[in-house]
């Protein structure tokens, strides 16, 4: 992983030194008819994970997971003849996993193929807008895949602004498209074939469209607001075929959970300017699917500038649900029961989330360096009331 890490931050300087010779004009007001270099980000992050709920192991078992991400993105833009501004972004990422419970979808080999695996999910979006008009418009394409997964999305997005630009109403329709690759637990499966051989698993569908409706406003100087509405329907296969349910007679089965779900969450986002040194943050969602799931989140961050050139952000995000109708903990299901889940993602708890983020962004670049314009490190730490907890550190490179 190291090795990895090492060479796409090579990869990355080694594409940015060329892009960045080819910027023809430092002034703002220069609007290029051609293909032009804007800015870059280099994101990587390390994600650790314990836990005693595998839902591979029907709800008890180690969770240990570690995850190593690296992302990578190119924006550039071109101005047409009516000067609207085209943007172009592309990017490419890639996880790198180990899960001790994964490990145990085959209990009878000492360390898998499924003890780790890696994603790819390279992406493209372009953006137009019009100033004049005060509208943008915009579509994505992406892809992820890994062994016994893969997806393909597609985007459309439109925004318009109020006449006196303080207002903004914008709507995304999104679509994923998916296959879940059809790998059961070791003692389930009908075949002889094991994860680690070269077996060609069947798959089936999984398909996710998402509305997603928001109202921007600036209040006044100091005060800005955003309302955000969300309609998620999935489709298909909505469990995972390797999570065992124990059932009281001790029977073991694979997970079956109904083949759709509805999801609404609505949010509500106010940023408040107090000085020019601090900014309040606040976030607050409310939850809702027809598995009947309810949840409420509220988030609160503030950005402390302990000089013009660098921040302090430290956060709080504090989580509750309750459980959906098809789970039970281990050994509770009775043959009585249609669905069954014993995956404490969808059980009742309440978790938090904090953490801080420290970032510089001198006028005369990161380490003296032009072109590096921002580095900002994030820490963060998860815990959830049942047993569960995690640690995620992150860095964020920006190139202009």
């Amino acid at each position: 992983m190291k090795k990895l890490f090492l060479s796409v931050i090579g990869m990355y300087f080694t594409m940015l030194a060329a892009l960045s010779q080819g910027n023809p004009k430092a002034d703002s007001a220069y609007k290029p008819r051609k293909l032009t270099f804007e800015e870059a980000n280099l994101v990587s992050s390390y994600y650790k994970q314990d836990g005693n709920n595998s839902a591979v192991t029907g709800g008890i078992g180690s969770e240990k997971l570690t995850d190593l991400s690296n992302a990578i993105d190119l924006k550039f833009y071109r101005y047409d003849k009516r000067d609207r501004k085209h943007s172009f972004t592309g990017e490419f990422g890639i996880d790198h996993y180990t899960s001790a419970s994964s490990d145990k979808i085959d209990s009878h080999t000492i360390s898998s193929a499924s003890h780790a695996d890696t994603r790819f999910y390279p992406s493209l979006s372009w953006t137009m807008e019009n100033a004049k008009k005060g509208s943008t418009f915009g579509a994505g394409l992406s892809l992820s895949t890994e062994f016994d997964y893969g997806s393909f999305g597609a985007n459309v997005n439109f925004a318009k602004k109020t006449k006196n630009k303080s207002g903004e109403f914008s709507a995304k329709l999104q679509a994923y498209l998916d296959r879940v690759s059809l790998i059961y637990p070791i003692e389930l499966r009908t075949g002889t074939g094991t994860r680690g051989e070269e077996d060609d698993y069947a798959t089936t569908p999984r398909n996710t469209f998402n509305l997603d409706l928001s109202w921007s406003q600036i209040i006044n100087q100091r005060l800005q607001v955003m309302l955000n509405g969300e309609v998620v329907y999935q489709h298909g296969y909505l469990g995972l075929p390797f999570h065992r349910v124990y059932f009281a007679d001790n029977s073991v089965h694979v997970e079956n959970l109904p083949s759709s779900r509805l999801k609404i969450p609505l949010s509500i986002r106010a940023n408040y300017f107090i000085s020019d040194k601090f900014i309040l943050r606040t976030w607050y969602r409310y939850y809702h699917d027809d598995w009947n799931i309810s949840s409420n989140t509220l988030q609160l961050e503030t950005v402390v500038k302990l000089s013009p050139f660098f921040s302090v952000t430290p956060f709080y995000r504090f989580y509750q649900q309750t459980a959906a109708d098809h789970f039970a903990p281990y050994r509770v299901h009775t043959a009585a029961d249609t669905y069954y889940t014993s995956n404490y993602d969808l059980s009742k708890f309440n978790s938090s989330f904090f953490g801080a983020g420290f970032r510089i962004a001198p006028p005369d670049g990161v380490f003296k360096i032009q072109h590096v314009n921002s580095l900002e490190v994030r820490y963060g730490h998860y815990n959830k009331n049942i047993g569960m907890n995690s640690d995620i550190i992150s860095l964020n490179i920006k190139f202009k």
